[in-house]
């Protein structure tokens, strides 16, 4: 096979100019893995949890959007990024195959090096958790040590969650969201409510009269349904790589995160479907 010739009009003279490395800040993102052990697939571990950080990074940046264009009422605009946000999930969720090729004996090698670290502690994962609407202040002491992600999280746990916003939309169309509802501490957990349940029903049962509603309806039991999966495949890989071991970060390994297999941020979007 002959070798490829460069073509003519391919940039070669770089100096000074903005390049593909230079643009994405190569140097310092290839640098920034430090195994502390001398274990070949400590990498691995890291660039894992690295790419997991920067996916969701853009979650949380295309979940801020989506949620302006609800508050301001373009239901429309919002479904791309919504879409958006589930193949971002959907490349989290993927991620688990590579770690589980992770064994117990070649794990056990470097774990020690972890500390007290865990994935638990990760502001980005807590923040979207808040975002969705799984609220929990108790939360924030395991960010205490770090006042900016802190007060990034205080912010969101504060602030609307994208159920609540797409609530209050609904009542700005005279949807009959209960009134208690809408002025509800947004720095609690949502609790199911089955006047919601009635409205749901209502826009399931004319979408061609409320289609936005209704498309915005799917579009978010489909992140949901993402983020479930998301869970049990951690849930699965952590138990194959350690099985019932405690947590670096002090918790009860597998039985902790069992405890989050069967939370949903939308009940009754998934209430109504028994209804209809």
């Amino acid at each position: 096979m002959s070798a490829r010739e460069l073509e003519p009009g391919i940039h070669t003279d770089l100096g000074g100019k903005v390049t593909y490395s230079g643009y994405l800040d190569l140097d310092r993102l290839l640098s920034s893995q430090h195994p502390r052990s001398d274990h070949h697939d400590e990498l691995l571990f890291i660039i894992q949890h690295q790419t997991s950080e920067l996916w969701m990074k853009l979650v949380i940046h295309e979940l801020g959007e989506a949620m302006g264009y609800i508050r301001s009422d373009e239901l429309e605009s919002s479904f791309k990024i919504l879409a958006r946000v589930k193949h971002i999930q959907h490349q989290l969720l993927s991620q688990w195959d590579v770690l589980a090729t992770l064994t117990p004996s070649e794990y056990v090698q470097f774990r020690h090096v972890l500390g007290t670290g865990s994935g638990f502690q990760s502001a980005q994962y807590r923040r979207i958790e808040f975002m969705m609407g799984n609220k929990d202040r108790a939360m924030l002491r395991v960010h205490a040590h770090d006042p900016e992600a802190t007060a990034a999280l205080t912010k969101a746990l504060e602030a609307p969650s994208v159920y609540d916003e797409f609530l209050r939309h609904l009542a700005r169309r005279g949807f009959a969201i209960p009134r208690e509802l809408l002025a509800r501490d947004v720095s609690e957990a949502h609790e199911a409510n089955a006047q919601v349940v009635e409205v749901f029903k209502g826009i399931y049962q004319n979408p061609e009269k409320h289609w936005d509603a209704y498309e915005m309806c799917e579009k978010l039991v489909d992140v949901e349904e993402q983020f479930a999966l998301w869970r049990f495949r951690h849930l699965k890989v952590v138990a194959r790589v350690i099985g019932f071991k405690t947590g670096t970060g002090g918790s009860s390994g597998v039985p902790f995160l069992r405890k989050m297999i069967d939370h949903v941020f939308f009940p009754e979007l998934w209430d109504v479907r028994t209804h209809l």
